[in-house]
């Protein structure tokens, strides 16, 4: 049965559940009233069959006339059956009405062993009856009102009968009402799986869903106007990125086959290329073949999510020491450049790899950009900011904004070798350490690159 219903649509779930409910709330208020209004019947009827009594001239003219055609009492006590018992066992019955079995309740009470008796009782045509005997006013004798049980069961049995039929129009109007409020309540979910489906279809992230009210299904509708906003947002950013991968890997590739197809001449015409040029040509094809792996790896570093975890787990690091590694690789690299260095202590929790390949393309960019035998100022305060600056030609104020965009770079720096993705992995690397980078012009001249991580200045015991 379960089974059954979940294959149903939800409407019509809802509009099941709700006449069933409703069904239920009906049936339990139409039982508790039958079983009221029989109880109080009961009780009335009860009140009724006790409060009657015989004087002595009705009793002895019962006694009388028992067996014969009374000349008065037979209506007397219409439309109740009467009893007269003695203490001895006679009973005399109303003429015209079938005698009721006495039982031994009933002989106490003539014999004044008990005030009152009440109960049912069969007669002999099989009538059910129910019965109250009360001590009559002679002596050893008692006087039973009897009344048929059908006389409250038909009241009950046409009561019953209008209870169910209301009950069925109850639930016949529940379910109409269920089934009206669950279209009503389900509209803005078959708004959500509309739009839904016509994603599926077409792909068509740009559709958003009308927000109305604060409600559960609002709140839906914004998760999923959020949700499709987030994805059509990623897949720009994925499609812009292939593009400009695309655009950068061109220049290299182009010009290593240029070189690539030199050498293949070379060799099937058999002229020889001169030494000095062969050298050249070879070197130019390592510089390229360098630049690829480089922008390899770059690409390769962005690909991962922008807020998941790396590969590395994150650990509690020497920012001074990374800084000083850092800067070793970047001397090798600026031959004549100087360095200055002043570095406080200060420990962060970062993935260790990927700090330090921020730290290096942070140098390398300001190696790249200082002028020759020029120097390039590395320092770290005590309050955790590390700074890189250096004396060259400066970012213009329109460009600072672009300067941590993927595959930007200014129109003076795209002649010089690069991909345009360090500052991207830097300012990346820092924002998943919880901490913030940014480029201003430096006080006479130059470029202050600044990183501010969290972090402490003396290591953690647990280190």
């Amino acid at each position: 049965m379960i089974a059954r219903l979940q294959r149903l649509p939800l409407r019509s779930r809802l509009a099941l559940l709700t006449a069933a409910a409703v069904a239920v709330a009906v049936a339990a208020a139409a039982a508790a009233c039958w079983l009221v209004t029989r109880q109080e019947l009961e009780h009335q009827r009860d009140t009724t069959l006790t409060s009657v009594r015989a004087d002595d001239a009705t009793v002895k003219t019962l006694l009388r006339n028992c067996g014969s055609v009374p000349t008065g009492p037979s209506t007397l006590f219409r439309p109740y059956t009467v009893q007269i018992i003695t203490g001895d066992g006679f009973v005399c019955s109303t003429i015209g009405k079938s005698p009721i079995k006495v039982e031994p309740d009933d002989l106490l009470v003539a014999q004044r062993q008990q005030e009152q008796a009440l109960h049912d009782a069969v007669a002999q045509d099989g009538t059910e009856m129910r019965v109250a005997t009360s001590p009559g006013p002679v002596p050893g004798t008692a006087v039973s009102i009897a009344q048929p049980l059908r006389e409250i069961d038909r009241p009950l049995n046409a009561l019953a009968a209008v209870l169910a039929v209301t009950a069925g129009v109850g639930v016949l109007l529940a379910a109409t009402a269920g089934a009206w409020i669950a279209r009503a309540g389900l509209r803005p979910v078959d708004r959500l799986t509309g739009a839904v489906e016509h994603i599926a279809r077409t792909e068509d992230l740009a559709v958003r869903i009308p927000v109305e009210g604060e409600d559960e299904i609002a709140r839906l509708s914004r998760s999923f106007n959020a949700m499709t906003a987030a994805l059509a947002s990623s897949r720009d950013r994925q499609q812009q990125l292939i593009a400009d991968a695309g655009h950068e890997l061109r220049t290299p590739l182009t010009s290593l086959r240029t070189n690539i197809d030199l050498l293949v001449r070379s060799e099937e015409t058999g002229r020889a290329i001169p030494p000095e040029d062969r050298k050249e040509l070879l070197a130019s094809v390592r510089a390229q073949m360098a630049e690829l792996a480089a922008l390899i790896g770059d690409l390769q570093e962005l690909s991962r999510p922008d807020a998941g975890p790396g590969t590395e787990p994150v650990q509690v690091i020497a920012l001074h020491e990374a800084a000083e590694r850092a800067v070793e690789r970047a001397r090798l690299r600026g031959a004549g450049l100087a360095f200055q260095v002043r570095l406080e202590s200060w420990y962060v929790r970062a993935e260790p790899a990927a700090l330090e390949r921020a730290l290096v393309n942070l140098l390398d960019n300001a190696v790249k950009f200082s002028p020759p035998g020029g120097t390039v100022d590395v320092a770290l305060s005590s309050t955790g900011e590390l700074t890189v600056r250096d004396h060259g030609p400066g970012i213009a104020p329109d460009e600072l904004p672009h300067v941590f965009d993927r595959f930007w770079r200014s129109p003076s720096a795209r002649s010089m070798p690069g991909s345009g993705l360090g500052l991207s992995i830097v300012a990346r690397t820092v924002q998943q350490a919880g901490g913030e980078v940014a480029l201003r012009p430096a006080s006479g001249g130059g470029t202050v690159a600044s990183v501010r991580l969290p972090g402490a200045p003396v290591a953690p015991p647990a280190l």
